[in-house]
């Protein structure tokens, strides 16, 4: 509106709008004979971030949702020209409304979170299409040891879940979630292109790398750039897969118990499409270079990967955005030095006595309040008011909340639970190392067909999916009316259900590698025992996966306070990425310790002379072990605890446009 026209219009607006509650507003401005009254009055329409543009359309765009009430004594010539002109500023109102006080409510929901799931599948595609068959690709074209090729993939993969704690912190911190997902995906497409250019000079001669003709040796510099372009790979996969898990969240309401009960099911199906994705890697794209076509294999993960970007961005208009909350590191840091500085200070038996801000809102923009929890109780020493506290202004850095204080007691309560899914990690890695190694000297024949050895991942894939089926529609329903709980299980119970099936694929692949020694014929590289002697442990490590990796994406997302959301869904890649570090650390010891002398070691470079079975053993008895502990941080373990009574006001505010309609 003109400066001229509309400062008492303007001023009204400014008192009267409060994004946190049911708001009327009456905008008054006189003209020489009319008074109009604009009178807007709508039930809250808000959400969590932003209040709703669907709903306050409805109210705009029909007659009887803006009511113009004219008092109109003698109708001139001239008052009706004012009246023309009155009408531009409805208008005017109308618009200033849509562009300054409302934001999209309806945004979001499973219409723009299934853009996310496919933009998942997708992506995972591409990455698997250079990761499933990535440690052949390093025996056969760069012509390395297979414990080296191991341990590469191995580090390469663990980079690649490591990169998902910087992608979750800029989300969390400045970034937010939509602008995170797009950079790393961005950066993700860089790497799949200047690797698809560089297969294409390196691999010579054509077809080579296919298990019989072998490559030339490279120079320094590709070397060089093959390592910066599957490097650029992992930091761009790596960096938007948490991310893209929280923002796919973010597309409910969890105020709304039905947008609540949505959000639990998308984690779900954002690892079903994660392996619906890698499905296509781990047969088509595999077969295609296990033959030495690797180029061809790039460029199909490059177009996947480019129709992923694209699609994610035609999303734009309709997704639900959370503003990030700033760095997390501060605050934590507030946490300690204050407790630390108050280390004689008593704390008070009454935890409403500590320190806390009024309201409904906490003083970390953009989270809910946390309630006071009994564990770790030396850092509530942070939140205790001393007299020099009341004597002075207040300082962070002497003084935090007590919703701060519980961020940081979250974030210590839950790295006992994380440590313990490391070693789960470790043989989960086996997989995409020593299970292919171990596949490439089994009889992969199929009459005159060979199956590549990396194409027995399939078989984990359809394990995730047949169990993803049999969980949702037969498991739940059954221990939901068991316990009582309508999820069935708890997060913790179907990942300590995951460590326990896991180790039991470990002993499938030890006792599969017994049997593929005993058919060793004297001159073979290979044995004759079939390959599909794999196939229980990969099932088994499919199965674990629906428990432990879905019930980990639920847990850290769902314990971890508004402000750190993203960090919470890397804990579950940073435990994928510690667990290839441990496994690749595990290698090179057990081959220090077992390769002594004349001896070739347990996983040496012909797996024949080997004794591979004896590291699937020793990785067995790690995860019992790991089980054990597991369990002992279950039971410790106190469960994030909101404001409910906050929440439930928030959910109170908040009506459906009908409702707007009718008080309108």
């Amino acid at each position: 509106f003109p400066d001229d026209e509309s400062s008492e219009l303007r001023a009204s607006f400014a008192a009267c709008y409060n994004r946190h509650s049911v708001f009327a507003f009456t905008g008054i401005r006189h003209t020489s004979s009319r008074r109009l009254l604009y009178s807007i009055t709508s039930g809250q329409i808000y959400s969590k971030n932003q209040p709703s543009m669907a709903a306050m359309d409805s109210v705009l765009n029909s007659t009887n949702q803006i009511t113009l009430k004219v008092t109109d004594e003698n109708i001139s010539t001239g008052q009706a020209q004012a009246a023309n002109k009155n009408n531009k500023d409805e208008k005017k109102l109308t618009s200033f409304i849509r562009k300054n006080l409302i934001h999209e409510k309806n945004k979001g929901g499973w219409k723009y979170a299934s853009i996310l799931l496919a933009n998942q599948g997708l992506a995972t595609l591409a990455f698997f299409g250079v990761g499933v068959n990535l440690v052949l690709f390093l025996t056969r074209v760069l012509q390395q040891e297979n414990a080296n090729a191991a341990n590469n993939v191995s580090k390469w993969t663990g980079t690649v879940y490591m990169c998902s704690l910087i992608g979750a912190f800029l989300s969390d911190s400045y970034w937010g979630r939509y602008l995170t997902c797009a950079v790393f995906q961005l950066i993700f497409v860089l790497g799949l292109v200047l690797l698809s250019v560089l297969s294409f000079l390196m691999i010579k001669p054509t077809g080579c790398g296919d298990g019989f003709i072998s490559c030339k040796p490279l120079s320094s510099i590709f070397a060089a750039i093959f390592y910066l372009s599957i490097y650029l790979i992992a930091f761009g996969y790596g960096g938007h897969q948490p991310t893209l898990a929280t923002f796919g969240a973010d597309q409910f309401d969890e105020s709304k118990p039905k947008e609540r009960q949505s959000k639990t099911l998308f984690f779900c199906y954002f690892y079903f499409f994660l392996n619906v994705g890698s499905l296509f890697s781990n047969t088509i794209l595999v077969y295609y270079e296990d033959s030495g076509k690797w180029t061809l294999g790039f460029l199909v993960s490059l177009a996947s990967a480019v129709i992923a970007l694209l699609s994610y961005l035609m999303g734009t208009p309709g997704y639900r955005y959370v503003k990030p909350c700033g760095n997390p590191l501060p605050r934590v840091a507030q946490v300690f030095i204050a407790a630390a500085r108050k280390w004689n200070v008593v704390v008070p038996a009454n935890s409403d006595e500590l320190y806390e801000v009024a309201g409904p809102e906490s003083a970390i923009k953009g989270s809910r309040k946390i309630l006071h929890s009994n564990e770790i109780e030396f850092l509530d020493k942070a939140a205790t008011i001393t007299d020099n506290d009341l004597a002075g202004p207040k300082n962070p850095w002497k003084l935090c909340t007590v919703t701060q204080v519980e961020e940081a007691k979250c974030v210590l309560k839950m790295l006992p639970i994380w440590l313990c899914t490391i070693i789960y990690s470790v043989v989960f890695t086996q997989m995409a190392s020593l299970f292919v190694e171990q596949g490439d000297v089994m009889n992969s024949h199929i009459g005159e067909f060979r199956l590549p050895a990396a194409s027995m991942s399939a078989f984990d894939i359809c394990s995730v999916l047949i169990c993803t089926g049999i969980y949702r529609k037969i498991l739940v329903p059954v221990a939901g009316k068991l316990n009582g709980n309508p999820k069935g299980l708890s997060e913790l119970q179907r990942m300590g259900i995951g460590l326990i099936i896991g180790m039991l694929a470990m002993i499938a692949a030890g006792a599969t590698e017994i049997q593929r020694l005993k058919y060793i014929s004297p001159g073979e590289k290979a044995s004759s025992l079939s390959i599909f002697w794999q196939i229980p442990q990969y099932v088994l490590v499919g199965a674990s996966e629906v428990f432990m990796y879905v019930g980990q994406l639920e847990f850290f997302n769902g314990q971890a306070p508004d402000g750190i959301k993203s960090f919470g869904s890397s804990l579950c890649m940073a435990s994928i990425s510690f667990g290839n570090y441990v496994s690749s650390l595990l290698v090179v010891m057990v081959m220090g310790i077992t390769a002594k002398g004349d001896k070739p070691g347990w996983i040496p470079d012909d797996l024949n002379t080997g004794h591979m079975d004896r590291f699937y053993f020793l990785l067995a008895v790690l995860t019992a072990f790991d089980f054990v502990i597991y369990l002992i941080c279950a039971n410790w373990y106190k469960g994030i605890n909101l404001d409910e009574d906050s929440c439930e006001k928030e959910m109170e505010m908040k009506l459906d446009e009908d409702d707007v309609l009718r008080r309108v």
